[in-house]
């Protein structure tokens, strides 16, 4: 008998309106979503623990790590498959790639939510949830680390990113594309995804702060993210990793008082390269900025949290950004 642990946090998946407030709310548990399940395989056992009950848009870097040391927690009992966890949508991709760095275990841990409310006719949560948890009671997915389930896909967290604001078939991998389909009762596998180190972690540093770049955009930001206590700055650059003049000034202020500065791009695809002069991306680099290969910002800044949180030394970080995003 698999057993699969379902571990709830709220979201689109769990919320109904509020008529006291006149807005939407996350109410519902995940013992109430479970028990709206049909046609599950027999022989199933579920257990649901309730960590927290929140739209994913109020959840910070520390409360993603404590899910993920919950979710690590779960799956080291010997009886359990995997784990399943809901979650809002707005930052779900965030929570799976610290989950993905940071869970130790090798059972699969499958993130999956809603675009529309538990209270609407055609709502997709009951359908996104019961694939999620054929996912995480297959045993052909252990070692496939942490993904998304939506919409009858199945994701690799550090590939995937949410794309469309209301849609249901919201969660894409553009680049590297999805892992399978879930196609009824039918687990569809097209790949499998890149090789898994998780860093063995106490804490993470939420001070992480994320500068996305724009025509002209003058190192203000850099200064002020210092000023107020950040313990390392992404930058979603232009193209292939090219700054503002300004931007180089910030960053270069920045990586001198001993902040690592993280480089991305704000392309939804591509890899990052420090190949233009005249203060284009090789002169980043020659700042000492690290270039994250084709992690976006988000995941980056996720990364970033993780080793920081650990005590990373420089060379530490870059290693450790080499091997996660080449």
């Amino acid at each position: 008998m698999a057993k699969v642990v379902v571990l709830s946090t709220g979201g689109t998946i769990a919320s109904r309106h509020d008529p006291e407030h006149g807005d939407i709310r996350a109410v519902a548990g995940g013992a109430e979503l479970v028990a709206d399940l049909h046609g599950l395989p027999d022989g199933l056992d579920i257990e649901v623990v309730q960590l927290f009950n929140h739209g994913s848009y109020a959840l910070g870097l520390d409360d993603a790590f404590r899910l993920a040391r919950a979710a690590d927690e779960a799956l080291r009992a010997p009886d359990v498959s995997g784990m399943v966890v809901t979650h809002g949508t707005d930052t779900m991709e965030e929570s799976a790639f610290m989950a993905e760095l940071t869970v130790r275990s090798d059972k699969p841990v499958v993130f999956t939510g809603a675009q529309r409310l538990a209270e609407e006719p055609d709502r997709d949560g009951p359908r996104n949830l019961a694939a999620a948890i054929r996912l995480a009671a297959d045993p052909r997915l252990r070692g496939f680390g942490t993904m998304i389930a939506f919409d009858e896909e199945f994701h690799a967290a550090r590939d995937v990113t949410k794309t469309h604001t209301s849609r249901v078939g919201t969660f894409q991998s553009a680049e590297h594309g999805k892992l399978g389909d879930v196609d009824g009762d039918r687990i569809l596998i097209y790949r499998t995804p890149r090789a898994r180190a998780p860093f063995d972690v106490e804490r993470v540093e939420p001070a992480i702060e994320l500068v996305r770049l724009a025509m002209g955009c003058g190192p203000g930001f850099f200064h002020a993210a210092r000023d107020a206590g950040a313990r390392g700055i992404v930058v979603e650059a232009f193209g292939r990793g090219n700054v503002t003049p300004g931007a180089l000034e910030g960053i270069r202020a920045c990586v001198a008082d001993g902040l690592p500065v993280l480089i991305t791009s704000r392309c939804p695809q591509g890899r990052v390269e420090p190949i233009y002069g005249n203060g284009g991306g090789k002169d980043v680099a020659q700042a000492g900025a690290i270039f994250a290969g084709d992690l976006s910002g988000i995941k980056a800044r996720i990364l970033l949290s993780v080793l920081v949180g650990a005590g990373a030394a420089m060379d530490e970080i870059v290693a450790a950004v080499g091997r996660v995003a080449d």
